[in-house]
């Protein structure tokens, strides 16, 4: 598996009437988390679609449990549970404050789609290769 942590702090902007995050923003820190973890991978998402890769989502759910407040710091971590270089690729996704309470998880579902061919395609061999180390080991356990 792989795990990637990034932080955020909440902005006045992004918040509603009663300073809790608008409810649409999670998506957009699902979207910096994923980023990130492909960043901390050493690639980045300008690399794939220099490649003539783009990651459109296809799926996109969840769930709230507690809000998220103006100024709290919060922590998103970002999973990868399965590798399978096939073309599509999900995205788990937990959102904690600053008291490591859980607030959101959510799962993303992306396709890689060749911006040429107009069609979906397998996850490129480069990215694979940084992703396979991690989870190597759980097929050996």
């Amino acid at each position: 598996m792989y795990v990637s942590t990034t932080q955020i702090r909440v902005r006045y902007g992004e918040t509603d009437q009663m300073g809790y995050l608008y409810y649409g923003n999670y998506a957009l820190y699902y979207e910096v988390g994923r980023a990130e973890a492909i960043r901390q991978l050493g690639f980045t998402y300008r690399q794939l679609e220099e490649m003539g890769v783009m990651m459109p989502v296809v799926e996109l759910r969840s769930q709230y449990l507690r809000p998220a407040l103006y100024d709290d710091l919060i922590t998103v971590k970002t999973m990868l549970k399965e590798l399978d270089g096939g073309s599509k690729i999900e995205f788990h996704v937990e959102l904690f404050n600053e008291h490591e309470q859980l607030l959101n998880k959510g799962v993303v579902s992306l396709v890689f789609y060749d911006a040429k061919e107009r069609k979906k395609m397998n996850m490129p061999q480069e990215l694979m290769d940084r992703l396979e180390p991690f989870f190597r080991k759980e097929s050996l356990d």
